[in-house]
């Protein structure tokens, strides 16, 4: 185990321990959004109202998550009851709706929101009039007279204006004034009733003692049928069996569980890359021709062979004038001179002196001193500078 991984696992460690604290010190916040959702425990969500609601309407229910235009399509049903809660329905959704109710169902539809283009053809309007913060609800009937639901938390505040007179007014609610906020409205030969305060079913209010008996009068003026609820929740899709469902459910497990996805990916990309040896670095090769050349002048110099040396430094002189200046060397005469005096500019002394060194150079049976070797060997190379 190196030094780099003991460190990563060191913070990793330290960084865990930071969230566990973090995670228990903190107190538990309350979501208070309307979320309507089936599936959610949270105050304003429908999860007991899910549970109970086939108690409530003797296990004749059908939910869909469909939306009604796109249900009616394909379904075809007898007179039934229609329940929607807090849910957006387009213009579709709704003629297919009052198509139905128009034959004989019967809808009730909880919801602060309806389309102008709906109120105005069934005849009210929607407003919030009511800005208190707790208000009593009760029904017109006087058998349900004992029965109320106190709004104590987060009220709409929304209302039925403008009812026409054929509606009916099954419930109000009593503040300082008494305003409907649940009503009656005959269609064909069904009804639609209509209540603008959906916190009733939620898990806020179901909870508390004696709520549930004003829900069960709401919806007693359903018939006793089959009712679909279009709940935007389908219980024929199977529930995830996943592992990750319970980490993923709970805020601490699934910012432990992404931390650990984090801390294995930073891991991966720092540690485990692929193991090699060092490569070697390998010099480029060196040109030891200057030390080639040195050697076998020392060479020539501890054989004391100065007449060899000279008619080889000729030789190389000869063959560097024929290439480079283009000079005819196989006679050594005047002309020869005068070539080179012109091509490199040299005095003709000097040229003079050194041609007098290279026939010697080239002569077998001259005698030749290291003194001689030295001169020629100077005078060759300023003439080719």
């Amino acid at each position: 185990m190196n030094k780099t991984f003991k460190l990563y696992g060191l913070i990793f460690i330290i960084v865990m321990v930071v969230l566990a604290l973090l995670e228990l010190s903190k107190s538990a916040v309350t979501d208070w959004r309307k979320n309507f959702d089936v599936n959610e425990k949270s105050p304003f969500g429908l999860f007991i109202f899910s549970k109970e609601v086939d108690q409530l309407l003797n296990d004749k229910v059908k939910r869909t998550n469909f939306s009604p235009y796109d249900f009616y399509k394909t379904q075809k049903l007898k007179p039934h009851n229609i329940l929607i809660i807090e849910s957006e329905i387009d213009s579709e959704s709704w003629n297919k709706i009052l198509q139905n109710v128009k034959k004989g169902s019967d809808a009730m539809v909880l919801t602060g929101s309806f389309s102008r283009k709906i109120a105005d053809s069934l005849g009210f309007f929607v407003s919030k009039v009511n800005y208190e913060d707790r208000y009593l609800l009760t029904l017109t009937d006087h058998k349900f007279s004992k029965d109320s639901l106190l709004l104590d938390k987060l009220p709409s505040g929304k209302v039925f204006e403008l009812i026409i007179e054929k509606h009916e007014i099954l419930g109000i609610e009593e503040s300082e004034t008494k305003i409907a906020n649940f009503i009656k409205i005959n269609h064909g030969k069904g009804h639609l009733y209509l209540h603008s305060e959906p916190l009733i079913l939620t898990n806020y209010y179901l909870l508390k003692p004696g709520n549930e008996k004003y829900v069960q009068d709401v919806f007693s003026y359903l018939p006793n049928r089959e009712t679909v609820w279009f709940s935007g929740d389908n219980k024929n899709v199977a529930e995830s069996r996943s592992p990750l469902r319970f980490i993923l459910a709970s805020p601490g497990l699934r910012y432990a569980w992404w931390l650990l996805l984090g801390g294995l990916l930073l891991f991966i990309i720092f540690n485990a890359k692929r193991k090699q040896r060092i490569v070697p670095i390998i010099e480029a090769k060196k040109n030891k021709s200057v030390e080639f050349v040195k050697s076998i002048g020392n060479l020539y110099l501890q054989e004391g062979d100065f007449h060899d040396m000279m008619a080889k430094k000729a030789q190389y002189f000869l063959n560097r004038v024929r290439m480079d200046l283009m000079i005819d060397t196989k006679d050594l005469d005047e002309k020869f001179i005068n070539l080179l005096h012109l091509k490199t500019g040299k005095s003709v002394e000097k040229i003079k002196e050194a041609t007098e060194l290279i026939k010697k150079g080239q002569d077998p049976y001259a005698s030749v001193m290291q003194a001689d070797l030295m001169k020629m060997n100077k005078l060759l190379d300023e003439i080719l500078l």
